[in-house]
């Protein structure tokens, strides 16, 4: 791993580093599933720009959310321009080798199931 890429994941807790095809990849996992993983890649980014606002904008996710939901859906109009950075990937060739990694499955199943009660008035 690049020291450029350590000294972010240090300093970023929400940033993950994951390998596909031999390749590495710094970024925000959108989902991490059975199937596919999807991550808006870091390194895809041009300017030091669009990098400080990538990285302001997932401080907040991080910091003001659950971090349940994917950042995408929690700063809706705000990440669209992160859009085309976005990279799906087949799950069995993904590995991540550091940082969070949000998936929705898994979030639909912590839901607790609420139960109905009801209450019968017996009449003596």
């Amino acid at each position: 791993m690049d020291l450029s890429y350590q000294k972010l994941l240090d300093q970023y807790p929400f940033l993950s580093f994951l390998t596909y095809g031999g390749n590495e990849y710094i970024g925000i996992i959108q989902n991490l599933d059975d199937v596919i993983t999807s991550v808006y890649d870091f390194g895809l980014l041009k300017t030091p720009d669009q990098k400080r606002l990538y990285l302001e904008l997932g401080e907040i996710w991080w910091w003001e959310s659950n971090r349940l939901i994917p950042i995408n859906i929690f700063l809706k109009s705000d990440w669209g321009v992160f859009r085309p950075t976005l990279k799906t990937f087949n799950s069995k060739d993904v590995e991540l080798k550091y940082g969070p990694a949000l998936s929705l499955k898994e979030s639909a199943q912590k839901r607790s199931k609420r139960r109905s009660i009801t209450l019968v008035r017996r009449i003596v």
